[in-house]
Order: C-alpha cells, then structure tokens, then sequence
C-alpha cells in the first residue's frame, strides 16, 4: 500500500500522468479500495509470454473479483450505498472483460504499478535536492526533454493560428475577387444603355474596380508574404523537430538498446519503454499535426495560385516532414525482449517486437504481420547497406509468424513470439582460426503497414542482437564468450558485427566483473585482488601491482582461442568454469564471503602459515576446470614441529552433487578456523545438512563421510576408536620448514599428480566405494559376506 500512498501526493504534470493510467480497462476506484492486496499480489511472477501461466493470471483475476466483492459487501450505512452498488459493478465488470483474457489484466495492472513507481521514483528525486549525480543527470535530462517539447507544442500551435489567419484571409480575398469579376461583368453590360445614364453608371464601376483591384494586389502581396512567413516559420519547427528526434531516438533509445545488450552480459536491466513510448508517441503527434497543417498549405496554394516560390517550398517541407516521420516510424520498430544469444537449434525459444508509435498512428486498426527470419552476418551488413532488397534467410525458423497486437490497457502495440524453434542453420566458410562458436547470426523481424489511411506505407526492418548457434551443449561455454565480447565492446552503429581484437584489461575487468554478480546475484563482485589474480593467469605474469596492468591490452585470442600456458583450456573456459561450480553449488558461500577463491598454491602457503594450525582456506584449482580446493596448515604427522601446508584434489561439480561443500568441511575435524580466524561452525553451520532420522521397520540408511586419511581423527559424534572416512583419500602437502617457510621438498609420493594434488587412482575411496556397495544386488552382497 506504501506506493499508492505515495502515488495519492503527486502533483501537477506527475499526478495527470498518474490519472491517465486508469479509465474503463481498471477504474481508480478498485485501486485505491484494494490497494494493499493488489500490492501485496505476485503480478511479476507471471510470465506475459507464457500460454501456460494463464491459470496463474485467472487465479489472480478470480481472486481480485472476490476481494472487490467482499469489500463491496462490507459497505454499510447510507453513506456506503453507492459504494457498494459501484464495487460490485466495478467486480461483474473486470470479470465480463478479462475473463477470456487473464493475461490481459495481468499486463495491465504490472503496467500500472510500475508506471506509478517511476513517477514516485522521479518525484522523489526532484524534491531531493542531495540525489546522485546521476540522478540529477536523468532528471536534467529528461527535463530538457519536456522543455523542448512544450517548445515544439507551442510552435505548432503559432503556426495553427497563421494557417486560420490565412485561410480567413484568402477566403475573404476570393469574394473581393468574385466581387471584381462581377464589376467586370457590369461594364462589360453597359453597352446596351442609354448613353447618359451608360456614362454615370461606367464611371461609379470603373472606380469601384480601381478600389477593389488596388485591395486584391495589396491583399494578395500581404497573402504571399504570410504564406512565405508561415513557411518559414514550419521550416523551424521541423529544425527543433528533427532536434528533439535526434535527442530520443539517437541518444536515449540507442542507450536503452545499449542497457539492453549489457544486460547480455549481466548488467542491470535496461528498464521499461514507457517513458521512451510517451516521447515517441508526443513527436509522432507532433510530426503528423505539422505534415496536416503543410497539406493544408498545399491546398491552399492549388486553390489560390499566386507567383513566386511557394510551390517548391512547400513540396521541401512536405519531403522534409515525410522523412522525419518515415525515421520515426523506423527507428521505433524495436525488439523488446531479444532472442537468446547463445541459439540452440531444436530448441524453443521467444521473442517480442514493438512499435513504440502504433497506438498513436492508429496501425493497430490494420494489424500488421511480423516475420522473423535469421540471417549470417555478411546478409547483414547488405541489409544496412540497402544492397540487399530481399531478405535471404541462412536458416529455417518454425513460427516466425505472428500478428501484432494492440493492448488497450497499456497503449502498446507488440507481436509476441512464443514458440519459435530453428530447425537448421546454414553456416558460411569461416576465415582462418574462426571456430563456429564465434560465426555469429542475427534474428531480422520485419513487417508492412500503412499509416494515414494508406498514404504513407512503411516497409519496417530490425535487427537482433548477434547471435551465435549451437548444436550441442558443449558448444554453449565458447559461444557465451563471442556473445559476452560482442556485447561488452561492440559500439554503437557499427558496421554487423564487428568488434575490437584488442582491448584495454580494465574493460575486461569490467565486463567480466559484471559477468561475475549477476551469476552470484550480489554486490560483492571481483575485488582489486582478484583481478590482479586474473590477470596473472591472463598474461602470465607474476606481478602484484595493479597498476601494472591498466594500460595493458588483451586480445581475443587470449581470452579464448589460445590455451594457457602449460594447460589444455582458455582464460576463458577456466574462468566460465569457476562461475559454472559457483552459481550451481557455492552462491550463498561466495555471498558469505567465505570464499576466496582468487588465490595461487603459492599465496594460499605464504597466507597459512602465519595463522594456527587448523586454518584453512578455499581456493579455486588452477589446473582443473571448474574445480574448489580446501588448502590448510597443519603439523606434518611425520615430522613433529614441521607444519605443513595441504591441498586437497579439486572437488568439482560432480563431488558437489554427492555431498555439500558444507557437509565435507564439517567432517574434516582437523579444520578448524576459515582464514584469517573464523572458526568453521559459524560460517558453515547454517548449511549443514540436518542429521539423518531414526531407523525405520529395522533399516539404517546409510551415510557418506570423507576423511583425510593422515588426519583421521576420532569423531566427537561417533564412537571410541571409530574412524570417520573422506572420499578424496589422502591430502597434497606444501612443506614449509620451521627456519625457510614456503620451501617444497622432492616429493617421491606416487601418490600425488604432477602439480602436487592428491591422485585417486591410488588410495583408498571410501565414499565412492560405499556407492558402488550400494548400487550392487543386495542378496549379493549378503552373500558375500556370509561366504
């Protein structure tokens, strides 16, 4: 309820546009009776473009019937008679209009909550003089906006006013000319008078005429020049015309389309269209008043041919406003929710095209057809270039049809494709290194339409972002890294699909930064050492300054067609890894900070050895892919008084599906404090899985544990000399002697892989081992236990 509370102290301009969001479709009244439960409802759970949440939405509209009938009936007294006989008019009418159509409320009610939180929003930065920076750009900006278009407004209506004049004017001129064209007539009947009375009649004509003809030539001089002046003054109004287009359609259309594509790559959503449709839809207006008014002088001009150049004037201004309007119509064919840049073919997928100006240009009396079809890149870049007329497809689409439609309730004019499938691909030669994850493709929605009962018709094309096509999962970690580079560094008005080779490492750090929070869906992004850990593995250095690398570049090759050094996978792959293991099974620890993960073998020692034994640590695995270690300090059980440093083998996304990070960390009772001093229950208790219930009917279900086998301890919970066992065996050690801390020994263990993590091949696996026990008949393995 706390919105409409503040919806309710909106003034001027904000509280009109807040009016003008209810009428017939949702009347204001069932807002304000039913404010709390309509903002306490989950209106955005429901997917618009999802056939099957249509019960949801009937749900929602049952459930809204029956509260405005229930508030109805509580109305009592003789005050509360005509609000319950209006709220249950107001019930029988949503049900007799949504009924077939829940979504429709749906969308319409989502609309209207979101509208009014932008203008609380708004006004509650206009009334706070301490807003962001940015906050006061927006507002500025969008102030110059309104400005420039009251501007416009009143220039149109100073050149409606001269038409009137003019049109009044030249009216009166055409009856002082009729009236000089019967004078004529009268002295040319003269002939058949007496002489006498002839001449007393010819003298009083001849002078009238002179009268009239002297008005008709100064009148028709002053109609000229109004006429010049009228055309002048159209000439300006289409300069700020195409200024303020300019303004909406190449800075803050192209920077939502911007947003848009970030959001790609995890940036923050590029918000609603409403305010950018209000804008479109007031120039439309504006252009299409101005392109009647310079008909009208048209007509004017053919009615009253007069000399001079007011002919080529006014077919100028005709072109000029038809191009501003044709630019308009265009430019607002836009794709609101794009297709998904990583395509598989099979696969269904969804899209949203929209005409931001339909509603207002009348088009969805006709409703147009949209056709989507996909294109490769070099198709592409001929569209844009006009030198293709005829657009060739590089694929099959499945329900690349659909009919726009007008949504009363919101204004919007969209076409919803909800069920489109590529069925196949056709791929083009690709140059040299080129793999067929970086070919990128592109979805082309286009559609036919008139406007102006069939005087202007618009043949409107658009382009998807790029998208690249795959046919196979294992295809999806390279094709989101041409789609993540594409997004990051493309520019504006590009030529289709060219992107730098090279760019600077801190815009790596901050695409890959961005990347990074929106996967763990938190604030805490890659800290200053983390990318300078990142950068190390990128260019291979050991440098621990991050000014060393700003002014470094890295290229796409480096970042994923070669291989690091010493490894069989990209910067890239390693890094997809980590953001594959964390977003399915360590979120909430990245998010607890309990995480460092950006850390090397050799820091993770340098950072131990200084704390108590039991400290530990969790660090990414630099030699497999998507893989977590635990590294601690400990005293070598060989060797009293030598502490050690140990890394256990990766764990990956397989170990995590068996048992939890959490759980594997509660049974190694030698950990005991998470670096630099937490103890291990308070960060990882919450996240504990509960113990297992009680025997049932005389079976006891078994459970996995794992243990480091040098560091088998006594569990408090198990009985006395009742070891507790680890599915990954025995642990890497990284020696550090009590006099040369960081010092690794020759270690002749076969035991341990070449980069000095434990292998499995050799030890003993008990987690593993129990799992095959389990999956064997069990009269087998009874039967082996009795022979």
């Amino acid at each position: 309820m706390a919105t409409w509370i503040q919806a309710q102290q909106l003034q001027g301009e904000a509280l009109r546009q807040m009016q003008a969001l209810y009428g017939q479709h949702f009347p204001i009244e069932v807002r304000h009776y039913l404010a709390q439960w309509i903002e306490s409802q989950v209106w955005d759970s429901v997917d618009l473009d999802n056939p099957t949440e249509e019960t949801k939405a009937k749900r929602l509209l049952d459930n809204l019937v029956a509260e405005l009938q229930k508030k109805a009936q509580a109305q009592g007294g003789e005050d509360g008679f005509l609000l319950k006989i209006k709220l249950g008019h107001y019930a029988t009418q949503l049900k007799s209009t949504y009924d077939r159509c829940p979504l429709e409320l749906v969308r319409c009610i989502k609309h209207i909550l979101h509208s009014e939180q932008r203008l609380v929003q708004e006004a509650t930065n206009a009334s706070c003089g301490g807003g962001s920076q940015t906050m006061d750009t927006l507002s500025q900006r969008h102030q110059q906006i309104n400005q420039a278009f009251e501007e416009l407004r009143l220039a149109t209506q100073e050149t409606e006013n001269e038409l009137r004049k003019l049109q009044h004017s030249q009216e009166y001129f055409i009856i002082q000319y009729q009236e000089n064209m019967r004078i004529q007539a009268q002295l040319s009947s003269l002939s058949s008078l007496p002489p006498a009375e002839r001449t007393l009649r010819e003298t009083t004509l001849q002078s009238k005429r002179a009268t009239v003809e002297a008005w008709l030539a100064q009148e028709a001089s002053t109609l000229q020049k109004c006429r010049l002046d009228l055309s002048e003054q159209h000439q300006k109004t289409l300069a700020l015309l195409r200024k303020q287009q300019t303004v909406i359609l190449d800075d803050e259309l192209i920077q939502w389309k911007r947003r848009q594509q970030l959001a790609g790559n995890g940036g923050p959503q590029e918000g609603g269209l409403d305010v950018l449709q209000s804008w479109c839809e007031k120039l439309a207006d504006l252009i299409w008043t101005n392109r009647q008014q310079i008909r009208r002088c048209e007509h004017l001009t053919q009615q009253l041919p007069l000399p001079g150049p007011m002919g080529e004037l006014l077919s100028k201004l005709n072109a000029d406003i038809t191009d501003i309007i044709s630019a308009l119509v265009t430019s607002t064919f836009i794709i609101e929710k794009q297709p998904p840049q990583v395509l598989r073919t099979q696969t269904k997928f969804a899209a949203t095209v929209r005409l931001l100006v339909g509603g207002k240009l009348n088009v969805h009396m006709n409703p147009p057809q949209v056709k989507a079809i996909i294109v490769s890149e070099q198709q592409a870049k001929a569209l844009l270039k006009n030198e293709s007329t005829h657009s060739e497809s590089s694929g099959e689409i499945l329900n690349n049809n659909c009919v726009m439609e007008y949504h009363q309730a919101t204004g919007t004019l969209s076409a919803h494709f909800r069920n489109m499938s590529l069925k196949r691909i056709k791929r083009s030669d690709r140059r040299g290194a080129e793999s067929v994850t970086e070919e990128k493709f592109t979805v082309l929605f286009e559609s036919q339409f008139t406007v102006g009962g069939n005087e202007l018709v618009f043949h409107v094309k658009t382009l998807s972002l790029p998208v690249v096509v795959i046919v196979h999962g294992s295809q999806d970690n390279n094709a989101t890294a041409t789609v993540l580079w594409d997004n990051a560094f493309s520019e504006p008005g590009r030529v289709p699909f060219i992107v730098p080779d090279k760019v600077l490492w801190p815009q790596l750090c901050e695409a890959l930064n961005m990347k990074y929070k929106a996967e763990m869906h938190s604030e805490r992004g890659l800290s200053e050492d983390n990318l300078v850990f990142l950068a190390q593995k990128a260019f291979t250095s050991s440098s621990n300054n991050p000014d060393d690398y700003r002014k470094m570049t890295i290229s796409w090759a480096q970042f994923n067609r070669e291989s690091l050094p010493g490894r069989s996978f990209t910067f890239w792959q390693w890094f997809d890894g980590v953001l594959e293991l964390m977003k399915k099974h360590l979120k909430p620890n990245w998010n607890d900070g309990a995480i460092l993960g950006f850390v090397n073998k050799q820091q993770a020692q340098d950072m131990l050895l200084s704390k108590p034994n039991g400290t530990f640590l969790l660090r990414f695995s630099d030699s497999e892919i998507g893989g977590i270690t635990i590294a601690w300090v400990a005293e070598n059980p060989n060797k009293p008084g030598e502490r050690l440093v140990w890394n256990l083998l990766p764990y990956t996304t397989k170990d995590f599906s068996i048992r939890s990070l959490a759980d594997r960390i509660s049974d190694l009772n030698h950990l005991l404090f998470l670096y630099p001093d937490r103890p291990k229950d308070e960060v990882f208790a919450k996240y504990y899985t509960p113990p297992l219930p009680k025997a049932v009917d005389g079976y006891v279900k078994p459970e996995i544990k794992q243990v480091v086998p040098e560091f088998t301890t006594q569990n408090p919970e198990a009985s006395e000399g009742t070891p507790t066992f680890m599915e990954h065996g025995t642990a890497s050690p990284s020696v550090s002697h009590p006099n040369s801390f960081g010092v690794y020994p020759s270690m002749g263990d076969g035991m341990l892989d070449p980069d000095g993590d434990f292998n499995l091949e050799d030890p003993m696996d008990v987690a593993r081992h129990v799992e095959e026990l389990l999956r064997r008949p069990m009269a087998n393995q009874w039967g082996s236990q009795q022979s």
